[in-house]
Order: C-alpha cells, then structure tokens, then sequence
C-alpha cells in the first residue's frame, strides 16, 4: 500500500497565499483561528492521519466490515483508531461550542477530512456521515434535540446516518414506502426498509443516530409529501442515559467493489420510534442540508483516493527501471533508467498532479464558502450561499471523475503491479469508483447544475462565477509570464455564457436538451473552473519567485504544472463544448425497441 504523507506544503500554499484564510477567519469572528493554530492543528492531523489511519488502509480492505445476525463488526484496529480520534477532538473541530464543538472554521475541517480520507477512506465513512447528520440537526432540530443528541454525536460517543435510498428507488425519493405514524405521547411510529446505508451499524459507538425520510399517512403525493425523523438505535431517556433498543436493525450489508471497510447497511424499521425534525412534509428541505454536506465530502474522496495514487506512482516512477531514454542514458550506473525520464510517464504523472492540485483548490475554495456563509454581513453571506449553490455539483461530479482518472493512470504508472494487490494501487481505484455513484450520480449532478442552479436561476448563479473570473482576467491580462493562459481562461469564460444560452434556447423548444447536454455542460464548466484556480495559483507562484523566495523549487513545479494543465489537459473543455451543442437528435433518435 502506498505510504501516505499529507501534503501540508500544498495545504498551506492554499490556506496561506492564494486564499488567505486568515483574513476570512478574521471577517467572521473566527479569533481562534491563528495562523500559528491552524500550523499546529493541520501538522497534529497529519500525523494521526499518516501514522493512525493509514496503516490500518490495507488491512481494513482484506478484512472488510462483518455482519453476524444483525451485528456488524468492523475490521481490526477501526474501533480503536476512532476512540483516538475522539479523544483527540477531532470530531467537534468545527462544531458548534454551544453543544461541545471547538467552533472552528468549517473550511479547517474540511482540510482535515482530506487527510482522513486520504489516508483511509473507508474509516472515514464513519465520522464523516456523522458529520452530515450534525450538520442537519444543527440547522433545523429543536433546542431540546440539539441539547439531546448533537452534543452526543459532536463528543463522538454517538454517531449518526442518512437514511435516504429504498430497494425500488433511487433518487426519486417522492416514491419512498418508508412511513410514519403520529403516536399519543408526539413520537412518531417509523416503518419500511432502506438500503445503502454507510454506517447504518457498527461497534464504534455507543449509539447511532439515523435521520430518515419518511412520510406521514395524510401526506401529499410525491417529494412534496417527505418529512424528516430523528430515530436512534437505542431510545433516549429523559435524563439523557441510553434506554432500550429501538425497532431499528440491520438485516444485512452489502459486498462491495471497494470501501469494503464501510459498513453498507439495509436497516429496517419496524415500528421504530422517531422524533420528527423540522416541518411535516418539508423533510427534503432539511435533508438537502445533509446532502450538500456530503455532496463536498464525496468530491473529497476522488481528491483523496488521487492524492494517495499519486503519491504511489511518484515513488514507483522514481525506483522502477525500465528502458533507457529516448536521448541516451540518465542512470549509466544502472542497468536501466528509471521510468519517470520517459515522457509517457510524465503525461501520467503530470495528469494526476495537475488534478489533484487543481481539485485541492476548488475544494478549498468551496470550503471557504463555506466559512463565508456564516458572515455576519447579511449580503456576502447570501452571495457565498449562491457560489456554494453552483460549485457543489461541479465539486462532487468532476472532482469524482477526474479522481477516478488519476487512480486509474496510478495502476498504469505500476504497468502488470499495480492490478496485482500487494501494492495497493488497485485498492484506490476500487475505493474510488463508488463515488461518481453515490450522493446523487454524476448525472443527477449534471441535471442539478445545468437545470436547477443554471437555467432555473435564469443564469445567476453562473454569472455570480463568470464575473469573479472575468474581474481575475481583467486584472492579469498583461501579465509578463501567463498573458497566454489567462488570454484562453477569458475566451471560456465567455463562451460558457454563450454556450447556456444556446442550451437555454434549445431546452424552450425541447425539454430533452437540458439532459442531453447536461453532462458535457458539467465537464465543460469543471475544466474551465480548474483552470481559473490555475491561473491564480500561476500568479500567486510567479510573485513569490519574483520577490526571492527560498522555496523556489515548489513555485517553479506550481507553474509547470499549470502549463501543462493549460496545454494537455484544457483542450478538453472544447470537445465538451462541441458534444453539448450536439443536441438531442442523435441521443433520442433510437427508439427504445431499438436498443438490442
């Protein structure tokens, strides 16, 4: 198994110089949050993450999670790794301080996340749904189920699910079977069966919380008619000990492809006793509070599962002898060269790298937004919740199947090794795959973007973006070293704009457009993002060489790495432009008789 180091040099070029965290963190109170405190506190994940987490990586794959007649038992060292987890606060760094949380930024979370799962993605399926599960309690429960069970699941004792997806649906929740019957003393009586549930059972905790939509006997037809239900694994007493075990258990889980760590759970419910959360029949409302949550921790994983390829690959690229160059010997010493002097090794190598940074940096400006949408000033905080809007599908789907990409090039990197296990590179791909699948599939995501956050915002959203870029443009369109790169940014910028309206055009005539191009819209929109946060890290890198800096080997592989994005990997964006101008006819013309 590759070994993992977290790459705080990385981190903090990002945290530090092209997005200051500092000034945010000052602008919405965040005193705590000193540079010298975040050092600490990002050099302190790093190691439970490098010497805690990823060790047990490997033998959690071979191991894999147990059911036995209802228990589930995960592999050797999980229960003990998320103990210290726990005790080293791990859990309520970002939580609220009125229900036992640090208050610390959620974009510092965020950072942290990326090295758990990074260094172990299947253990961190378990404090990350729980994370989700907070997130949802905090913005729409009760004073009274906050006080109850967000200071439990924020000490990490309890731990929460989303519980969301049944056997004859998907994503269309407006079908779900799931009901909820009001009961005499306010409870309400929790029936049917979900699938797909990460961490739906496990011996990490001492109680589970799940969140479950289901609807009540009077409700409307369709997703109009979903509520939201607190139910626990063991019920709750009054004075906050833990009582019998409720009508919830797991009837078996899942065998997977990858993740095999996680616990993928059908949980029925039987009569459970749930407590309903936030409004009858607005369940999806609250729901989707925990979704976007989780919608930005599964984009996480194609950077996480990338950045441990990557690492693998670089190492092996540098042992691994094979051939000579192509202009003559560069280890005469030796019988062979090492294959990273071979350029098809380079494009692999600078492929994975160029994502993973590229996608580091989207995800942490996205997290930013995050911080952002809590600022007291009322406008910038809307203004954010509009950004966070339109990047999160962009985070989730490209950051997923660019991910997927890197951990495929990392199996090529080893050649015949790396679909061999021992060496761990076929893991990554494996753990990686679910994630352009679940929260929403890449094509769900596409339809969110371009129909709900593009077209339905009559191109709000988009222009809140475009015009951070255009400003960026206008500001660096002379400059000396990357007038090149920030010229073609400019051009792609405006013919996104063009090319929605084309979209919008076409979809009044015929619905079918929206989903035809949508995918390609998405893709499209990812690289064009990319290469903006490119373009300024090319900035930030130029400046720091130009003023001296002694870290000139780091800036000058930040601008190599740029170019190579801007001249190998950007031209894509123009094949997707062209495949989401091509419109429907060619998707729908088939009948479906005619699929054989």
């Amino acid at each position: 198994m590759p070994e993992y180091k977290a790459p705080l040099r990385d981190m903090r070029f990002l945290v530090d110089e092209v997005f200051d965290y500092a000034s945010t963190y000052s602008q919405i109170g965040a005193s705590d949050a000193t540079p010298d405190m975040v050092s600490a506190i990002l050099e302190e994940g790093a190691k439970f993450c490098e010497q805690v987490l990823a060790p047990l990586n490997r033998s959690g794959d071979e191991e894999g999670a147990v059911w036995n007649e209802g228990v589930v038992t995960t592999p050797k060292g999980f229960k003990e790794a998320f103990a210290q987890y726990v005790e080293g606060g791990w859990n309520g760094l970002s939580a609220d301080t009125n229900y036992g949380g640090q208050g610390l930024p959620h974009s510092l979370g965020l950072i942290i996340s990326e090295m758990v799962g990074s260094a172990n993605t299947s253990w961190g399926m378990y404090p990350g749904l729980t994370q989700g599960a907070m997130s949802a309690i905090h913005a729409h429960g009760s004073e009274e189920q906050k006080q109850t069970y967000l200071t439990r699941l924020t000490e990490g004792t309890w731990t929460g699910t989303m519980c969301l997806t049944e056997p004859h649906c998907g994503t269309d929740l407006g079908i779900i079977k799931t009901r909820a019957v009001p009961q005499a003393d306010g409870s309400y009586a929790i029936s049917g069966t979900k699938i797909f549930i990460s961490a739906g059972e496990h011996d990490m905790s001492q109680n589970i919380i799940h969140l479950v939509l289901a609807k009540l006997p009077d409700a409307p037809a369709g997703t109009k008619g979903i509520s939201l239900f607190i139910v626990p694994k063991f019920n709750v007493n009054a004075d906050g000990s833990l009582g019998d075990r409720n009508g919830v258990s797991c009837g078996s889980i899942e065998h997977k492809m990858g993740i095999k760590a996680s616990a993928t759970c059908v949980m029925n419910f039987d009569e459970a006793k749930g407590f309903l959360i936030g409004e009858a029949n607005k369940g999806l409302n609250c729901m989707f509070t925990m979704m976007n949550h989780a919608r930005l921790g599964t984009g996480m994983q194609g950077l996480c599962n990338g950045e441990a390829s990557y690492q693998g690959a670089v190492r092996y690229a540098h042992d691994r002898l094979q051939m000579r160059a192509l202009t003559g010997p560069k280890a005469p010493d030796k019988p062979a060269d090492p294959i990273i002097v071979h350029p098809d090794v380079r494009r692999m190598l600078l492929t994975m790298k160029a994502f993973n940074e590229g996608n580091r940096a989207l995800a942490y400006f996205t997290a930013q937004l995050l911080d952002l949408s809590h600022s007291p000033d009322a406008d910038e905080a809307a203004a954010a919740e509009n950004l966070l809007g339109f990047l999160t599908p962009i985070c989730k789907a490209f950051m997923t199947d660019t991910g997927l990409e890197v951990t495929s090039l990392g199996m090529q990197v080893f050649g015949g090794h790396g679909y061999i296990r021992e060496w761990g590179m076929e893991q990554l791909m494996r753990d990686c795959r679910i994630a352009p699948i679940y929260e929403g599939t890449n094509g769900i995501q596409a339809l969110d973007l371009l129909g709900r956050k593009v077209l339905g915002s009559q191109g709000k959203l988009l222009a809140g973006f475009t015009k951070i870029v255009h400003k960026f443009c206008e500001a660096q369109a002379e400059h000396p070293q990357l007038k090149a790169q920030i010229a073609e940014l400019a051009k792609l910028n405006r013919q996104w704009g063009e090319l929605t309206q084309r979209i919008g055009m076409a979809a009044m005539k015929n619905p079918d457009e929206v989903g035809a191009a949508s995918v390609d819209y998405l893709m499209y929109s990812g690289y064009v993002v990319l290469a903006y946060f490119w373009a300024r890290m090319g900035v930030v890198a130029q400046a720091q060489l130009e003023a001296g800096s002694d870290d000139a080997d780091f800036y000058q592989a930040k601008l190599a790495t740029g170019e190579f994005y801007f001249r190998r990997l950007l031209p894509r964006a123009s094949a997707h432009l062209a495949a989401a101008d091509a419109g429907s006819d060619c998707l729908m013309r088939l009948s479906a008789e005619q699929f054989f």
